[in-house]
């Protein structure tokens, strides 16, 4: 069996839950769970809100699928764009949403099976 996840969809329905929240934030799982060793986390921020900083997961990507964001490594600061992709660092890092953002972050989990 196969599952589709329709990105498109879900960055609009999460878009307008950041705008609700309180944070300016709101996510979901659209792949893997605890058990898996592959997670993948749709990140949506309102903009001029942040991902406050935080340890890194382990081995992880960080796409931009829309908007812009700085992301803050250290005393470090890198803008990326739509369709950019990046190794995130093994350090502590936080994300602020330049705009709108909707952020794909995959995790190697290596979970315990």
């Amino acid at each position: 069996m196969f599952t589709v996840t329709d990105l498109t969809e879900a960055i609009d329905e999460h878009l307008a839950l950041a705008y609700e929240a309180s944070s300016g934030r709101s996510s979901v799982t659209v792949t893997g769970d605890r058990h898996a060793d592959l997670r993948q986390t749709l990140i949506a921020i309102a903009g001029g809100n942040r991902l406050h900083d935080h340890d890194s997961p382990g081995e992880a990507t960080l796409q931009v699928l829309r908007g812009e964001i700085t992301l803050t490594v250290g005393e470090g600061q890198m803008a990326l764009g739509e369709g950019e992709l990046m190794v995130l660092p093994a350090a502590r890092h936080g994300v602020e949403a330049v705009t709108d953002c909707a952020l794909l972050l995959t995790v190697a989990t290596r979970a315990e099976r």
